[in-house]
């Protein structure tokens, strides 16, 4: 674990390289040109950020996890309402981790 000053500068680092991100988006966009594989490359990011936070939390919780990300897939793409199939994986954890899954 990181302590003291270098947890400070950590946390400073990250801040500096979120803030350049936001700020070179724009000015990156405005000197690239726009071509079909840039706009299929960044028609691709948000999947992967999705993806990025989604298996983590998944493999964290192991068999319920799964058995969550099941029933979301399941009930969103029968509903078409991700609402819907993020609730009933909630209450899928939920349910195992009061069992004691």
């Amino acid at each position: 674990m990181i302590e003291g000053t270098a947890a400070y500068l950590a946390i400073v680092a990250m801040a500096l390289v979120t803030y350049a991100s936001r700020v070179l988006g724009p000015v990156l966009t405005r000197v690239l040109p726009a071509s079909p594989r840039l706009d299929a490359a960044l028609a691709a990011v948000p999947g992967a950020v999705l993806v990025a936070i989604v298996v983590p939390a998944v493999l964290a919780t192991g068999v319920p996890g799964l058995v969550a990300t099941v029933i979301v897939v399941l009930v969103t793409a029968r509903t078409h309402k991700p609402l819907l199939g993020a609730a009933a994986g909630v209450v899928v954890v939920w349910s195992a981790t009061g069992a004691g899954l």
